[in-house]
């Protein structure tokens, strides 16, 4: 691991890995390429706990650590919030995974970008998700998960939505950790994206359609 922030994330270096954040803003490394180091920084943390290496001590330290570093790197995204929505999207990580940063910058990305989030938190049941869509009716469903054992819970809520009569009138996007086209496929999602960015454009395509 050669990259210092990535190796004081991981190494639960608060202190260190903030004042490398601060020391990269000034020096006007984008923001976006921070926030994609943290993602990398989680996706080894989360590795090393299904290795039985970490343990939920470590996950919710180093979850703690990005939401610092997140509402360091937030200010600097320069992005002006769109005044009048052009959707909704509920979002969340779902049952049996407790990370949020890749949640968290995305729902970020999608706000600035003019829609409407509601934050479902983290470790979501599939039945939370029912809820969520019967009563805030969204166009856009975000799954989120870093820990490869949530993909199951990511297909059970899909299955969820599927079963309440719902499945047809949202698009779901799933995302974090190792998501890909395989997993979109075993979970029965739409799409997924790769980073914010792909979110982003996801659900724009999705309101256009």
């Amino acid at each position: 691991m050669t990259d210092n922030l990535i190796e004081a994330i991981v190494k639960m270096e608060e202190t260190q890995a903030l004042e490398l954040v601060t020391k990269e803003l000034d020096q006007g490394i984008p923001a976006m390429d921070i926030l994609d180091r943290c993602r990398e920084a989680m996706h080894i943390i989360g590795q090393r706990f299904e290795k039985g290496e970490y343990f939920i001590s470590e996950l919710l330290m180093g979850g703690e650590i990005l939401k610092q570093i997140t509402l360091v790197v937030k200010p600097k995204m320069g992005a002006v919030a769109a005044q009048e929505k052009i959707g909704k999207v509920v979002f969340g990580t779902v049952a049996g995974d407790i990370h949020d940063l890749g949640k968290d910058i995305v729902e970020f990305m999608l706000d600035i970008n003019g829609f409407e989030v509601i934050d479902m938190g983290v470790d979501v049941p599939p039945e939370k998700f029912v809820e969520a869509v019967k009563q805030h009716q969204p166009q856009v469903v975000g799954l989120s998960c870093l820990i490869t054992t949530a993909y199951a819970s990511m297909k059970q809520t899909i299955e969820a939505l599927q079963e309440a009569g719902l499945r047809d009138k949202v698009k779901i996007m799933i995302g974090g950790g190792s998501t890909d086209d395989q997993v979109r496929n075993y979970t029965g999602a739409d799409a997924y994206g790769k980073d914010a960015v792909s979110a982003v454009t996801l659900a724009k395509e999705w309101m256009r359609e």
